[in-house]
């Protein structure tokens, strides 16, 4: 007994050694597959902001009301329309991207479509992630149509270890044709980008029109089919304002919707988040 007894002593501490490892492997296994299914959610919105006029007060410009919408939804990435700066209509001394950036804590970037009452008028992004570099896409009319210049104003940003290009577009009304001419254009800007890029805002074209069905070739919606409606802003009809991104493998879409506020603008926000592959 006394010679078989450590040896039963020593072969308890080997077992107890062989299942802490074991509870290691199996713990470290669990937590690489963990990781490995780990969602990088990315939130994104896109909101007209009707040069931060409350359209039930025609008087008002409250870039104030604009952040509060913004700030209650907590996207990363926010393509915005209808931006004023520095002119008379909404005050020579506000720019309005960047009080909104400021009331938010975001980084911005403007790009002006047109010169407008001794400023600007265009489009602009905010961006919780640090801007590395910019993009603007003028997008004038067809020739024969008289209508506004539009713009597309991007940046790159890396979100959860990625980096793409994000922008803000708002595309003509008048005409179909000049639509989809102002698209091509946007469409082909493109072409040489090797990086994912993210495209929100108002393209004033349903989801069923031959604009989108444009987009849908080289581009992915976050709702595809019948999309929520987002004009306008009480009791909505229309679904103009969309996400959209390419490759189309690069981001799988979570959830998509519209955001049921009222008061701000013309246009209810819309949101989306995204899974970053």
């Amino acid at each position: 007994m006394k010679n078989t007894t450590p040896l039963i002593v020593f072969g308890k501490g080997i077992l107890i050694l062989l299942v802490a490892i074991l509870s290691v492997q199996c713990s470290s296994s669990a937590s690489d597959q963990n990781e490995s299914n780990e969602q990088h959610v990315l939130r994104v919105m896109s909101y007209n902001i009707h040069h931060a006029n409350p359209p039930s007060e025609p008087g008002l410009i409250s870039t104030e009301a604009i952040a509060e919408v913004i700030r209650k939804e907590d996207p990363d990435l926010v393509a915005l329309q209808e931006v004023d700066v520095n002119n008379r209509r909404s005050g020579e001394d506000l720019h309005q991207a960047e009080a909104i950036a400021e009331e938010l804590g975001m980084y911005f970037h403007f790009a002006k479509a047109i010169d407008y009452q001794g400023g600007f008028y265009g489009n602009a992004v905010l961006s919780k992630f640090p801007i590395l570099d910019r993009m603007d896409v003028e997008l004038p009319a067809m020739e024969g149509v008289e209508t506004e210049d539009r713009v597309w104003a991007g940046i790159k940003v890396e979100a959860h270890g990625k980096e793409l290009w994000f922008g803000s577009i708002h595309l003509d009304f008048k005409t179909e044709e000049n639509n989809l001419y102002q698209s091509n254009m946007l469409i082909d800007a493109f072409d040489d980008v090797d990086i994912p890029v993210i495209i929100a805002g108002d393209f004033n074209a349903t989801e069923h029109s031959s604009t989108m069905k444009l987009f849908d070739e080289h581009f992915k919606r976050t709702c595809p089919g019948d999309c929520p409606p987002t004009f306008p802003q009480i009791n909505p009809r229309r679904a103009i304002d969309f996400i959209i991104f390419q490759p189309k493998d690069e981001f799988e879409t979570l959830t998509h919707w519209v955001v049921e506020e009222e008061y701000a603008s013309d246009h209810r926000p819309v949101m989306a988040e995204l899974d970053v592959k």
